[in-house]
Formats: C-alpha cells, sequence, structure tokens
C-alpha cells in the first residue's frame, strides 16, 4: 500500500520517526534520571550520596574483574599458539617469540597508546593527586593489547600492574558516564585500580592492602570502604569465571624448630639486599635507555626479548609471569642451586625488558624472584641440616613476599599476602622476620622505590606511604607552651592580675574557674576594670568573662589553627581530667613550631 503513495509512506514514515526521536528522548531522559537518582543524583529518601558512591564501587568492580577475566584468557591463549606451541619445537621460533612480542608491543604502545607506557601504579596516583581522576580509555585498551601480546609472548613481565591500571580505567569511565562529583572522581581510580588488582591476583585482602599502602599513600577511612566492595565483587567474578582455586597450590606449612627463624631471617636479608640492588640498576638502565636515540630505543625491547628468548631455550621456566614454576618450586621439584638460577636469572630478564619499557609489570617477577631465593637458600639449609630445617616448598612460600617488600615498600601487603595465599597462620612469624627485614635492609640502602624513581624519570612527583610516615603532622603537644605562666586564678584580684600579665609579657591570659572551667580575658580588659575601680575585686566578679574550648596534646595541630581564629588562646588539658592543665596554646606557639617568623601585633588592632 505504500508503494502506491509515496507520498503517505514519507507523511508516515516522518510521523513514525519523530515519534520514534520522541521515544527516543524519553527513554534517554528517562535512563539518565535513573542514573542520577540512583549514583550521583539528588538526595532521596531510600540512598544517600555515600550509598550510591559504594554501590557504583561494586559496578566498578564487576566491570573490571569482567575486563582482566579477559586478560587473563587472552595471555593463556596467546602463550599456548606461540610460546608453547611453536616454542616446544622449533628453538629459533622460542628464541624469537620474546623479541617480536617485545618489539611489537613496544611500536604499539609508543605511537598508538602513549598512556599505556610506563607504570600502571603511578598512573593511577597520578589520576588521584593531579587529574582529579581522570584516567582515558584508551589507556585500557593499551594496556590490555600491549601487555598480553608481551607477557603472551614469553616476556617475564606479570599482569597485575596492567590490571590495575584497567582498572583504575574502567572506574574513571563509569564516574564520567555517571556525572560524579570531582570529589568522587578522585577517589574512584585507586577503588578501580584495588578492583583490578585484586581480580588479577584473585586476593582481595592484598588488593586493599596495596592499594591503601601504596596508591593512596595513606590510610584513608573515607574510601576503604569502597575499596573493599570492589576488590571483593571483582574477586568473585574473577572466581565465577576462572574458578575459586589460587594462584598456587600450596602445601601444608610447619614450622620444623624454631631455629629455622633464622634461615628466614637470612632469607629477608639476601632478598632486601637484592632489591635494592635490583632498584638501583634497574632505574639506572632505564633512564639510559630514555636517554638513547630513536632507534634504539625502539631496538631496545627486541634485544631484551632476544635476551629473554635465549635463557628461555633452555630455562621456559622464566618465560612469562612464572606461575607455574613458582607452583612447582612450592612442591620441591626443583633442587636449591636450580632454583637459585632461576632467581638470578629471572632477576636479569626482567631488569633489561624494564629498563627497555617492554609493556607488563613487576608483581608476578617479584614473586618470582622471591620464591626461588627463598626456595634455593632454604633448600641449601635443608641439605646440610635436615632433622632441623622444613623442605625447599616452605621456604619458597615464605620467600615469596620478600623480594616483593623490599622492591616496593609495602611491607604490610607483602605479609598479609602470603597469609592468604596459603591460609596459615603458621607462617605468619617467619613471614613476618622476613619481610620486615627486607624492607629496612632495602630502605636502608636505596632510600626511594622503584615506583618513586620511575615517576620522577617520567616528571611525577606523586607521594607515597614512606612520605607520610616521615612527614606525621604536628600535633597540639609539639607546639603548645607548657605549663601555667598564661593562667591565673578567678579568685586573684584585677590588678595582681595585671601587674602579672604586664610581668610575663603576655597580652591575654586564661582564668580557671574551679567546677566551670576554663575563660580568658584580654590585657585590656584588666586595665579598663582598673579604670572603673574595679581593681580589688577578684577577676571572676570584674570582667565579662568569656568561655573557651579545650584542646588535647594529641590532637593535630591544623584542628586546633581553625580553633584559633576564635580563641586566641586556648588551654591543652590532659583526657583524663580537664581539670589538669597541660599547657597553653596560641597562634605564636604555632608559628614557632613551624619556624615561621611570629607576625608583629599591631597596636590598637582588634583582637580575637
Amino acid at each position: 500500500m505504500h508503494q502506491h503513495h509515496p507520498r503517505g509512506r514519507a507523511a508516515l514514515l516522518c510521523d513514525e520517526g519523530a515519534g520514534a526521536m520522541t521515544a527516543r528522548s524519553r527513554f534517554d531522559g528517562l535512563k539518565q534520571r535513573a542514573l542520577r537518582l540512583l549514583i550521583v543524583g539528588q538526595k532521596g529518601p531510600m540512598m544517600g550520596d555515600t550509598q550510591r558512591f559504594l554501590l557504583l564501587s561494586i559496578i566498578t568492580g564487576i566491570f573490571a574483574g569482567m575486563i582482566v577475566v579477559c586478560f587473563h584468557i587472552s595471555i593463556e591463549y596467546l602463550a599456548w599458539n606461540t610460546v608453547d606451541a611453536l616454542g616446544a619445537h622449533n628453538w629459533l621460533a622460542a628464541v624469537l617469540w620474546p623479541a617480536l612480542g617485545g618489539g611489537v608491543s613496544f611500536f604499539l604502545a609508543y605511537y598508538f597508546f602513549p598512556t599505556a607506557r610506563g607504570s600502571g601504579v603511578n598512573y593511577t596516583k597520578a589520576a588521584l593527586y593531579v587529574s582529579d581522576g581522570y584516567v582515558p580509555f584508551s589507556g585500557v585498551t593499551g594496556k590490555f593489547l600491549c601487555s598480553t601480546i608481551s607477557i603472551g609472548t614469553g616476556n617475564p613481565m606479570g599482569p597485575e600492574d596492567p590490571a590495575l591500571q584497567m582498572g583504575a580505567g574502567v572506574a574513571s569511565l563509569l564516574g564520567r558516564i555517571f556525572h560524579l562529583t570531582r570529589d568522587h572522581m578522585r577517589l574512584i581510580a585507586p577503588i578501580g585500580a584495588a578492583a583490578g588488582i585484586g581480580a588479577a591476583f584473585n586476593t582481595p585482602i592484598t588488593a586493599v592492602l596495596f592499594v591503601m599502602e601504596e596508591v593512596v599513600a595513606a590510610w584513608n577511612a573515607g574510601v576503604l570502604g569502597s575499596i573493599v566492595l570492589a576488590a571483593v565483587s571483582a574477586v568473585v567474578v574473577s572466581r565465577w569465571f576462572l574458578g575459586d582455586d589460587p594462584l598456587y597450590s600450596v602445601p601444608e606449612f610447619t614450622l620444623t624448630d624454631y631455629s629455622e627463624l633464622l634461615i628466614y631471617a637470612l632469607i629477608g636479608v639476601v632478598s632486601g639486599l637484592l632489591s635494592a640492588w635490583f632498584t638501583s640498576f634497574a632505574a639506572k638502565s632505564r633512564a639510559r635507555a630514555k636517554k638513547a636515540s630513536k632507534q634504539w630505543v625502539h631496538a631496545l625491547p627486541v634485544l631484551a626479548g632476544l635476551v629473554v628468548g635465549a635463557v628461555g631455550v633452555r630455562l621456559p621456566e622464566i618465560l612469562g609471569a612464572g606461575y607455574g614454576a613458582i607452583d612447582s618450586a612450592l612442591h620441591d621439584r626443583f633442587p636449591w642451586h636450580f632454583l637459585l638460577l632461576l632467581g638470578a636469572l629471572k632477576i636479569i630478564t626482567t631488569a633489561l625488558c624494564f629498563s627497555a619499557g617492554t609493556p607488563g609489570g613487576m608483581f608476578a617477577p617479584a614473586l618470582f624472584i622471591g620464591a626461588m631465593i627463598g626456595g634455593g637458600l632454604g633448600g641449601l639449609a635443608h641439605e646440610y641440616l635436615p632433622v632441623a630445617t622444613s623442605s625447599a616448598g616452605a621456604y619458597v612460600l615464605v620467600g615469596i613476599g620478600t623480594f616483593f617488600a623490599g622492591l616496593f615498600r609495602a611491607p604490610m601487603t607483602s605479609i598479609f599476602m602470603v597469609f592468604e595465599v596459603s591460609a596459615s597462620y603458621v607462617i605468619i612469624l617467619p613471614v613476618m622476620i622476613a619481610n620486615t627485614i627486607s624492607y629496612l635492609i632495602s630502605r636502608q640502602l636505596q632510600h626511594d622505590s622503584l615506583f618513586h624513581i620511575v615517576g620522577h624519570q617520567d616528571g611525577l612527583d606523586l607521594p607515597s606511604v614512606e612520605e607520610q610516615r616521615e612527614a606525621l603532622p604536628l600535633s597540639v603537644e609539639d607546639a603548645m607552651r607548657p605549663g601555667s605562666d598564661r593562667v591565673t586564678p578567678s579568685t586573684m584580684r584585677v590588678d595582681d592580675a595585671l601587674a602579672t600579665i604586664e610581668g610575663r609579657s603576655l597580652e591575654r591570659c586564661l582564668v580557671s574557674v574551679y567546677a566551670k572551667g576554663w575563660f580568658w580575658a584580654e590585657i585590656d580588659d584588666l586595665r579598663q576594670a582598673i579604670a572603673a575601680g574595679k581593681g580589688e575585686k577578684n577577676l571572676l566578679r570584674a570582667l565579662p568573662l568569656r568561655n573557651v574550648v579545650r584542646l588535647y596534646p594529641d590532637l593535630s595541630l591544623d584542628s586546633a589553627l581553625r580553633l584559633l581564629a576564635t580563641y586566641p588562646v586556648i588551654p591543652v588539658v590532659s583526657r583524663a581530667n580537664s581539670n589538669q592543665l597541660l599547657g597553653s596554646l596560641t597562634l605564636e606557639d604555632v608559628h614557632e613550631a613551624y619556624g615561621l617568623p611570629v607576625p608583629a601585633r599591631k597596636k590598637g588592632a582588634k583582637k580575637a
């Protein structure tokens, strides 16, 4: 019928088009309203801003988990079709695959995905502290593609750092879609990072601790709940698709004798020394590589890949992330000298690839190196002291986190990571000893962590937990004037109080009123009272005393500064007894605590 009436058909199509557009616009409007109501819209009776943000954290974890699952599958598929399939029968292919993968992945990152270059941890920290939570989604695509090619062809890098940046990118995209506020956008990137690393490593506690310790660089209670929800939901998605099995099949751990703790301490010492050397060597090599000519910059990943391939022909255990080799070491399938050889070669090949700019992360290599160091030293001890020591597998398990602790300066993460993987309380003491020693030695020999040095090389000056530890905020106790030289009892006569204050070169005083608290008075108040003939009266009757708040010595000086804008002098009292004066605080005291010049007082200026 429409064919015989073209004008009617056109009119009908116009009507249908207009109706469709109206329906679509209505649908879009309803969708936007629903999304804003759900996530960041106006406060409703059912859900507040905090609840919406927590819900978005769960959604972020789900999407990040699905992307990381695809990332893992892609790496395994590529490895199965390249290194595993062809390299096993052709030594030349085994040598060339890492070189080809390193060159192609670097080329793609260099020309098409510049945001995929460098450290995912630093990129996520920059989103938090520099770019208000913005992580371009091209970085997610680039990290996925480049790291898949690099790791899948055998380069000795890990998937956790790329997964962290991918999670941050997904979170940033969702934040922009849902029009989060600036404050929430800044927090969404580390939330996605926790989801990414949790799904990649299948350990939610480790993900939460690492993001709080290294990415956020502070223990921020406001974001902790969201990070936990994102990490847990991402791990649930990962386990749904990839199974509940952990990365490693961990045998039961036993502490044969307490003298073994000396061997665990030795593992920590060696790991600390090697992690400090690795940090220095990799950072210096990377700095030289960045200054090389363009031809050399492109050639370095290929050359590093050739070295990896040449080693991998005889020792395929060093290829890729190395999870399988760690699992074999945990079950005592390698002799101790072979474990030490694998650890040494992994250090060299990983340092070369990292310095050359080969895409991939450092988490898995750090775990591999620590495991081989622990297993090698423990196996050596077991060979000569078989009665008093455990098998090499136990030392592999403890060693997993030692190199990680020294390299990334994240001791809490490294300790709980091993505990989460092993699910054994017995292992806590050896792990704490080994990891803490490794961290302290590495920090003493190499002050800055690898991430911090790489950030500086890339033009970023990002905070770290170590800076937070070293630069703790001042407290009231650090600035207050101890004693009671600014205090006069309320029973003192006005003229006596004035003489006392003038003798101490004060402009105001605190007045203690028993059972009523603390008050303050200006020196001008005393002079006016004397001029009015009230010099012989006590302070409580003669003056219009002004009430004042109390401070405690452990409060931050920042909190006290806000109060000093209203109260020129504030008593500092004990938390156990509010009538027990410990000292007093003025703005001049704060200036002195910060090493600033005390501002000159203007005559006749109105006092607070």
